[in-house]
């Protein structure tokens, strides 16, 4: 090599390297206190050559406040024999007033004769890009551990090659593993298995090598105290390490399992009593009548709208559960029951003879009349129970139920507390099998077309129905034959038969997609009346809610209207319906007020909009003075709560007369208007004018 390279390297190279590198050179001379920095240095913190006075102690000035004393410690280490070399971060603040990073590694290059330290020299380099990056990765990393830890989620990874696993500390935690370190003894997992699950569990952890599928897997672990719990994990394989590794993730969902099962048992039982509820029964009677013969029993208790009327909702409750549990108490091995709804329940025996029936009828209506009923009442209950032997497959549930309430109704006729079994030669006209056919007309109908929507009138009285416009929605049922079959022949069927609640949600659906625009017009408003197994739907409100955003039709242009009936087994179903109707501002009426010994108690507790009074009240009044004194009470409390009252079965027009001397404000009947198709009413309101909305 030339003379010339070898003093080109001695100089100029050395400043051009330092100058490629970005490196700043700093060099002390200890005895003297004089330090050099080179022109790289400078230049990195936005100085020109020669514009900062080489002291001592610039780099001191310079550095942030929170890095001084880790700065001076490094050096004073060094100096001190206690390191190898100097090495630390840290702050220096450029021209511009912004701070920049450096990684400062120097060290000891001379001593004097005793060995002290009289230079050092360094470089310093700029690493704020590094800083910056290792920060946007710590803020991910910060976002991910705050989500694994709102998720409880844990991580894990087995190493394939070392054959090594290791959990991080959520891991363990749902495990229930105490250790202080990650790493876990290999075939560790695997002793925590459910025997039930555990093979299809490690086939699960045992993604194909070289697979970037994830495989997702639930099963149970069985920890050290014995607790079982339900866990998930997301697996994958990962190619890393000399054989690769698994990598997965752990949940626990112990809780999400159990409230599965709730919402699952909560599908197919009674809330109140335990028992399978009607859908579920019917399912399962139907699987039995196919598997072979058994005896179906329908138990209706007997004075039960009694005890609610003398001791309220709670005590109505309370026997129904006493009840329950009573049937429960009687049941028979692999024997099934169900509350089919109110005061209804069901029972299915399979290869049930007449004296099994027999023996177990006895022994049903024994607990029914010993049946808890508190000790606000010194009332007794009892039952009416119908039995149907089913031997042919090929019978349908509601067949199979028909023949039981058709039993039952014997039952109640004979005097009630009792029991009898169906006979074909016996069965009254009104239940049994032609019930069952009336139930599938009923169906049919909301299919076919045979279910016409009528409407009657709510006037107000001396001054007509122009003034409200509001109509109650009825239902009309064209038979095959073609004649019009009245309400009273088949809603009590449907109530019967478990599918009110599916004709009313019918009558309500077809009843806003015929006349939604009207509605939205205030051409009028619509009352809807509900079963009391339309009132216990949880998902009613869905429904409507639904109903409505599909139609346009508004929620202040419908009312519903509940009955006592409803109310009485359904109390705080009822509450509840009538809480979430004002909450959307749609109407509530209580229908058949004064039929029952609870109806002021139900008015105190459900703020509704208007009252019916029961037709039985209103109908003889210009003849009775008891029934003027009872809408006249029942009036002047309404109007006191600023209820609306509508007076029920108007036919007669002294009744009309007695009643607006009264001061009643509302009425319905057929002397002020007969049901006519709804359609018909509806195009009469569409061209009265704008609407004047009842009070």
């Amino acid at each position: 090599m030339a003379e010339d390279d070898k003093k080109n390297r001695n100089g100029t190279f050395w400043a051009r390297a330092l100058e490629r590198a970005h490196l700043g050179v700093w060099d002390w001379d200890i005895t003297s206190g004089d330090c050099f920095y080179s022109a790289t240095w400078a230049r990195m913190l936005g100085y020109e050559e020669g514009e900062l006075a080489n002291s001592s102690d610039l780099w001191f000035q310079l550095t942030h406040p929170d890095d001084r004393e880790r700065a001076l410690a490094s050096g004073d280490r060094h100096i001190a024999g206690l390191s190898d070399n100097i090495e630390t971060e840290l702050r220096l603040k450029h021209k511009d007033g912004h701070w920049v990073w450096v990684l400062d590694r120097g060290g000891i290059v001379e001593r004097d004769a005793d060995g002290r330290p009289t230079r050092l020299m360094g470089v310093q380099t700029d690493i704020t890009k590094q800083k910056q990056a290792e920060y946007q990765l710590e803020q991910v990393n910060a976002r991910f551990r705050l989500a694994l830890a709102a998720s409880g989620t844990g991580i894990w990874h087995y190493d394939i090659a070392t054959n090594k696993s290791y959990w991080d500390a959520r891991t363990r935690e749902i495990f229930g593993l105490v250790a202080d370190s990650d790493e876990v003894a290999a075939g560790l997992w695997h002793t925590y298995l459910h025997p039930d699950d555990k093979a299809a569990t490690e086939r699960a952890h045992q993604p194909p090598e070289g697979s970037d599928s994830v495989v997702a897997s639930q099963y149970r672990i069985i920890r050290r105290d014995g607790e079982i719990r339900h866990v998930e994990s997301l697996v994958r394989f990962i190619a890393a390490g000399a054989a690769g590794q698994i990598l997965g993730t752990v949940r626990d969902i112990t809780d999400d399992k159990l409230r599965e099962q709730e919402l699952a048992y909560a599908a197919r039982h009674d809330a109140l009593t335990a028992l399978l509820n009607r859908s579920a029964f019917d399912r399962l009677l139907a699987e039995h009548i196919a598997a072979g013969p058994l005896a179906v029993f329908y138990v209706d208790l007997d004075y039960f709208k009694a005890l609610n009327d003398f001791a309220g909702h709670a005590a109505g409750d309370l026997a129904l559960k006493s009840v329950a549990r009573g049937i429960v108490g009687c049941l028979p091995a692999l024997a099934q029951a169900a509350r089919l709804g109110g005061d209804e329940f069901a029972l299915l025996v399979p290869d049930c003879d007449a004296a099994q029936a027999e023996r177990l009828a006895l022994a049903l209506l024994a607990s029914v009349r010993n049946a808890d009923l508190g000790s606000a009442t010194s009332r007794k209950l009892a039952a009416s129970i119908g039995i149907a032997f089913v031997d042919d497959a090929s019978t349908t549930v509601a067949d199979a139920l028909a023949c039981a309430d058709d039993a039952c109704y014997a039952a109640k006729a004979a005097g009630r507390n009792r029991f009898a079994v169906f006979s074909a030669e016996t069965a009254s006209g009104s239940g049994g099998l032609n019930a069952a056919r009336i139930a599938a007309e009923t169906v049919d109908a909301m299919e076919d077309g045979r279910l016409k929507l009528f409407g009657q009138e709510i006037h107000l009285l001396g001054q007509g129905w122009d003034k409200i416009r509001h109509v109650e929605v009825l239902a009309r049922m064209v038979g095959r034959n073609g004649r019009l079959m009245p309400p009273g022949e088949f809603i009590p069927v449907a109530e019967r038969f478990g599918i009110a609640s599916r004709l009313d949600r019918w009558i309500i659906r077809t009843a806003l997609t015929q006349h939604g625009p009207a509605l939205r017009a205030g051409a009028l408003t619509l009352g809807f009346n509900l079963s009391a197994q339309t009132l216990s739907d949880p998902l009613l409100w869905d429904f409507v809610d639904g109903v409505i955003e599909e139609t346009g039709a508004p929620h202040s242009g419908i009312g519903f209207e509940i009955t006592e009936t409803a109310a009485v087994t359904n109390f705080d179903a009822a509450e509840q319906f009538v809480r979430k109707a004002r909450e959307r501002r749609c109407r509530v009426s209580l229908d058949d007020f004064g039929a029952g010994m609870s109806s002021f108690e139900y008015l105190r507790r459900f703020p509704v909009d208007m009252i019916k009074i029961d037709g039985s009240f209103i109908e003889h009044i210009a003849e009775s003075s008891f029934d003027r004194e009872i809408v006249s009470a029942i009036t002047s409390i309404a109007r006191s709560l600023g209820c609306g009252v509508v007076a029920e079965k108007i036919e007669r027009q002294e009744t009309l007369d007695v009643l607006s001397d009264m001061g009643v404000a509302f009425g319905q009947g057929y002397l002020l208007h007969r049901p006519e198709p709804l359609e018909a009413i509806v195009a009469r309101a569409a061209g009265a004018g704008p609407d004047r909305r009842m009070a």
